[in-house]
């Protein structure tokens, strides 16, 4: 028996044959360190690669167009999981610093690490297959493999009731609390501090959901046996308050790390600027870098394509995912942007507000 010139059913039409070459007609480059210097040069690799390396290659392309947009599209950083603990406090510190963010939402767990950090707390090398009942017995607390000190948390948590004691007792939206919380610090490393001098607006809506929101129950609790009135962190007031700050905006840009209440919070501004009479359109540009999937059918792993079902995210788009936990993919992003100065020629954003009102948002001179 002869063999055959090829075991396929039958041959192409000359039709199929060029679609196949249409279909085929970018090889995959494997990463070379010949001409790797740095991390720049690595994710620029990255993008002619596959899987998730190609996506972290393509966030970092979406991360440069919000960058050096002449449109100047305001970026806002949407910050979830166990970044501190991970190391990042730095990396997030030098995004603010350098002019690549405009406006931070966050977790409270984010914020208030970054603050234990900025009084002398410490995030310590652990094991995750510690034994915990030892660990408590300890007061030693364990976010997977690193440990924090369970007592300076306590004391932590009531600097922050006391601090609360010495305001006026009325409403306040989480950024106006926390811009006067970072005033209690000084710390050059400090996420919150750096943002307070560069005029960034920090946001926590679940400010609750947090040793904050512990520190300011305390508050509240002793105020009321005491026979004073309390603060009050008014979530709504944070909607309003962010709201005016999308309705100003030329565009925006969200750069989302993981997901939670601050992915839906930042893509709930769009729909919420309507109620201000204007439709934004949705995000020029959107990236995300998480662990989360999408067939679970959360607000976390959900794409960035579904956000454009419901108009959070414009119908021409430039976005990107990537499948990768923060602590490896948020300093590949970090690190190309910076290497390459990408925000060198970006102004920082002036916000004047009076109370809960933005009266002004522009460029700085």
């Amino acid at each position: 028996m002869a063999y055959k010139d090829n075991l396929l059913p039958e041959p192409l039409s000359d039709n199929q044959k060029a679609q196949k070459q249409d279909i085929l007609n970018t090889r995959i480059s494997p990463v070379d360190y010949g001409s790797v210097r740095n991390v720049a040069d690595l994710v620029e690799g990255f993008k002619s690669c596959s899987i998730q390396a190609r996506n972290i290659g393509l966030c970092a392309t979406v991360f440069e167009k919000m960058l050096t947009d002449d449109e100047r599209p305001t970026i806002l950083l949407g910050l979830a999981g166990p970044l501190i603990a991970a190391g990042l406090r730095k990396v997030i510190r030098d995004m603010v610093a350098n002019n690549m963010v405009d406006v931070i939402v966050s977790t409270g767990a984010v914020l208030y690490q970054d603050y234990y950090a900025a009084k002398g707390g410490g995030h310590y090398y652990g094991n995750p297959n510690a034994d915990d009942r030892k660990l408590r017995e300890l007061f030693i607390n364990r976010i997977y493999d690193t440990y924090v000190d369970e007592e300076v948390f306590a004391d932590t948590d009531s600097l922050i009731g006391k601090f609360a004691d010495t305001l006026e007792p009325r409403n306040y939206s989480s950024r106006e609390f926390l811009w006067k919380l970072s005033e209690t610090v000084d710390d050059d490393e400090s996420i919150l501090v750096t943002a307070r001098k560069k005029g960034i607006p920090v946001f926590c809506p679940a400010l609750n959901d947090s040793s904050i929101g512990i520190g300011l129950t305390e508050h509240y609790c002793y105020a009321r046996q005491k026979g004073r009135t309390p603060i009050s962190i008014d979530s709504i007031r944070d909607n309003y308050e962010l709201t005016q700050i999308v309705v100003q905006s030329s565009r925006t840009a969200p750069f989302y790390v993981a997901g939670g209440v601050p992915k839906n919070y930042i893509n709930d501004s769009i729909i919420m600027a309507l109620i201000f009479g204007k439709d934004t359109g949705g995000h020029k540009y959107a990236l995300q870098v998480t662990t989360d999937v999408p067939h679970w059918g959360g607000l976390s792993g959900s794409t960035l394509a579904e956000a454009q079902s419901w108009g959070k995210v414009n119908k021409d788009a430039n976005f990107a995912m990537a499948f990768v936990e923060p602590s490896v993919s948020l300093p590949l992003i970090y690190g190309y942007a910076h290497q390459k100065e990408l925000a060198k020629n970006r102004s920082p954003l002036s916000f004047q507000w009076e109370g809960e009102v933005l009266k002004s948002l522009k460029p700085a001179k």
